[in-house]
């Protein structure tokens, strides 16, 4: 951990508390809390999964959300989908699942895991807000062929606050390809989930070992108490800042572009390596 900075709050954490650089220079990371992932019908019940276990971190996340939007502090949301064509999904990962309930089969929410489909889409209780950076990966990690790290360090963001779905998953992908990057990592012990418990604890405990060798964990009630924040109830987003109104769910889960939002500058795009097309 980097020297401590006494004008800065400190996050009670594990196994170390968590320094928070300047406002502005930490943000709030949201993996892919999307409706194929929550809902029934979805890619995550495909697999045979209960995705009822994955719905209590929602009110937390919200409570973060209105937090972040109050005291302006960045926020990113990612969603993990492909190309309709599927040109941007490898073969060992298109072959997952039954037979039917595939990566593009038609399902109750239309394509599973293809962008602009309705269960591709963010629960509408973590909807964004203009403003929010709305990230499409193709993969697990949220830096593997996108411009995240480029958005970040134009944005001078040296610190993630990471929470989401699913703990072991797409969301300790995120970590350790962010700690690769140089970047301070804090997972939020209470605003992420597993579709199997025992699986959630076993990420918390790798990614705190040795001294946080990938990150630190906390719980969400310690981060809004550090930022000075009582703890809100959950709800709909703030309006206390203007521009944090709900935007029309559909449109904002299928951007046409990686970097697809408001806080940050185009001409950043880095081609992702396509795969054959599949039969």
């Amino acid at each position: 951990m980097p020297k401590a900075n006494p004008t800065m709050p400190v996050i009670p954490a594990k196994p170390a508390d968590f320094q928070l650089p300047a406002p502005g220079r930490f943000a709030l990371v949201i993996i892919d809390m999307q409706r194929d992932f929550l809902e029934p019908g979805g890619f995550g019940e495909s697999l045979g999964n209960n995705v009822h276990r994955l719905r209590p971190i929602v009110p937390v996340l919200q409570r973060l959300l209105v937090a972040f939007r109050m005291r302006g502090f960045p926020v990113i949301h990612t969603i993990e989908g492909h190309h309709p064509d599927l040109t941007d999904c490898p073969p060992a990962k298109l072959r997952r699942g039954k037979d039917g309930s595939r990566i593009g089969d038609p399902g109750p929410m239309g394509r599973i895991l293809i962008l602009g489909e309705p269960g591709n889409g963010i629960i509408p209780e973590l909807a964004p807000v203009p403003g929010e950076l709305v990230l499409t990966k193709p993969g697990k990690g949220a830096f593997c062929r996108t411009d995240l790290e480029s958005m970040l360090r134009v944005q001078a963001i040296t610190h993630l606050l990471v929470g989401g779905v699913t703990t072991e998953v797409c969301v300790q992908t995120t970590l350790r390809e962010a700690n690769d990057r140089g970047f301070e990592c804090l997972l939020i012990e209470d605003a992420t989930e597993s579709y199997f418990p025992e699986f959630k604890q076993s990420t918390m405990d790798m990614v705190r070992a040795q001294g946080g060798i990938v990150a630190a964990t906390a719980h969400s009630s310690d981060i809004l108490r550090s930022i000075g924040v009582t703890e809100p109830s959950a709800g709909p987003p703030s309006t206390a800042n203007p521009a944090a109104r709900p935007v029309n769910a559909t449109a904002a889960q299928a951007p046409s572009s990686l970097h697809a939002r408001l806080a940050f500058p185009l001409g950043l795009a880095i081609s992702r390596n396509l795969f054959p097309l599949h039969p």
